[in-house]
């Protein structure tokens, strides 16, 4: 079995244009996402899928001077640009990100990957509830269900979020990967608008290159160390993260496994 990571990515933003070229110490938010993924275990292949107009050349071009196989497509067809990518890659199995997850954990995403085959599911998130900081979320399918999908889905917010389709579907098989709740799941580790980027900021003028590779346990004992941190963005969520350092095991943050 082959696996594909699919990174989706634009230069489109309302709330932040170009958010994905932004430097995040020696290198861009885009490249900074897809170093992690090109670190998951069992993966055969990392592809960024980009939208084919004019305005994404230059997204197009870092990626592809990185190494990284670029597909492109529809920007306003996500389902059909994941499609065309998973075709590409010619793998059974697909892991998707977004590109605006710059800490995207290579861990858990091998753990979601994981889930899936040891529960014999057709569809695997960590997401289904969301106890995981904003950031960390990925999903894996097969490329046969991900071609059904691109068949049968019609509607536009299907085709615009690329598992809706799925995730409506009540005949398949889900699993989910359950994180550590307690909180956590308000901190934003993710990349949409100026305050986020103050945030990713941060942590690599704090860090520095070791921002790099640091896991998701690592990331939420520095915000208990640094709630200035959190505050940067707290904004953006419903409710402010309040989180105490009893909540966390000394050991690292233990994230259980749930079908």
């Amino acid at each position: 079995m082959t696996l594909a990571v699919i990174v989706q990515a634009r230069m489109g933003s309302t709330r932040l244009p170009a958010k994905i070229l932004e430097p995040l110490g020696f290198s861009s938010a885009i490249l900074r996402c897809l170093d992690r993924c090109a670190r998951i275990p069992d993966i055969d292949y990392v592809a960024v899928a980009v939208p084919s107009n004019e305005a994404n050349d230059e997204l197009a071009e870092e990626a592809s001077d990185a190494g990284y196989l670029v597909v492109r497509g529809p920007e306003d067809d996500v389902l059909a640009r994941y499609a065309r990518a998973a075709r590409e890659t010619g793998a059974d199995h697909i892991l998707r990100v977004t590109g605006d997850h710059p800490f995207i954990d290579p861990d858990i995403c091998h753990r979601v990957m994981a889930l899936m085959s040891a529960a014999g599911a057709d569809f695997a998130c960590n997401d289904m509830p969301n106890h995981f900081p904003h950031g960390l979320q990925c999903e894996v399918f097969s490329s046969a269900l991900l071609a059904e999908a691109d068949k049968m889905a019609s509607a536009p917010e299907d085709r615009g979020r690329v598992t809706s389709w799925m995730r409506a579907r009540n005949d398949l098989r889900k699993a989910c990967l359950v994180g550590p709740g307690g909180g956590f799941e308000r901190l934003r580790w993710s990349l949409e608008n100026a305050e986020d980027l103050d945030f990713c900021a941060a942590v690599y003028a704090d860090l520095g290159e070791a921002a790099a590779t640091i896991t998701a346990a690592e990331l939420a004992a520095l915000c208990l160390r640094r709630p200035d941190l959190v505050r940067l963005n707290a904004m953006h969520v419903a409710e402010a993260p309040e989180i105490r350092a009893a909540d966390i095991n000394t050991e690292p943050v233990r994230f259980s496994l749930a079908a």
